[in-house]
């Protein structure tokens, strides 16, 4: 999900890694969570890939930490990170620039045509069966990206998603494992018009696509 939204931000315009921490924590608060220590090495592995290239001065640092592997997990991520900012600290005392003028602050990443490449494939490919309301939030952020159909199928997905869901929370109401408090019932409550808010939503959605279809196919045969 971080690759994503990184991609989608340099599509807009070359940045440097502060600001596209503030886009993503700010303007963005599915990630509202991020650090630094999780922001780098995804920045490093797309440039592993040749999906980002650095620009500007300080573009080549030789010195950037090397690539740290998806490990599933934010923390794990940041404490290797960590370690490795500690250990080029201390190969740099002595020498190390002054306050706010080392060279992070000074290199500005883009994309590249790979990077739109992999940035078109991650908004598309079929979702997990896990994937959340906040992956989704992600990829329909950057929706004007993809095709009509591709939009439709993207809502389709998250409709399913949503009516599975509802599913569940239905029967889990209506025969509950065990008595279920006012407490507890209410949650189940909330949860159930929280789906369905979100569906209302979803098929207004649908709707506005579907028409867009129509519109853009009668334009091609006129």
């Amino acid at each position: 999900m971080l690759e994503l939204a990184i991609l989608g931000l340099l599509k807009e315009h070359p940045m440097h890694g502060y600001d596209l921490r503030k886009r993503l924590r700010v303007d963005f608060g599915l990630l509202s969570s991020l650090s630094f220590g999780s922001l780098y090495p995804a920045l490093r592995r797309l440039q592993i890939a040749s999906a980002v290239r650095e620009v500007g001065p300080g573009a080549h640092d030789p010195q950037l930490p090397s690539v740290i592997p998806l490990t599933g997990s934010l923390t794990g991520e940041r404490a290797a990170f960590r370690a490795r900012l500690a250990a080029r600290a201390t190969a740099q005392a002595g020498t190390r620039p002054a306050k706010g003028v080392g060279s992070r602050s000074r290199k500005v990443y883009e994309i590249t045509r790979r990077g739109e490449e992999l940035f078109e494939q991650l908004l598309a490919e079929e979702p997990a069966p896990s994937e959340d309301g906040r992956t989704f939030s992600l990829r329909w952020l950057f929706a004007r990206h993809l095709p009509p159909e591709a939009r439709l199928r993207l809502l389709e997905r998250r409709k399913r998603q949503l009516e599975d869901r509802l599913a569940d929370v239905e029967r889990r109401s209506a025969k509950p494992p065990r008595p279920l408090d006012r407490f507890e019932r209410s949650i189940l409550d909330h949860s159930n018009a929280q789906i369905h808010f979100e569906l209302d939503w979803i098929d207004r959605l649908i709707t506005g696509e579907r028409d867009t279809l129509v519109r853009e196919t009668e334009t091609e045969v006129s």
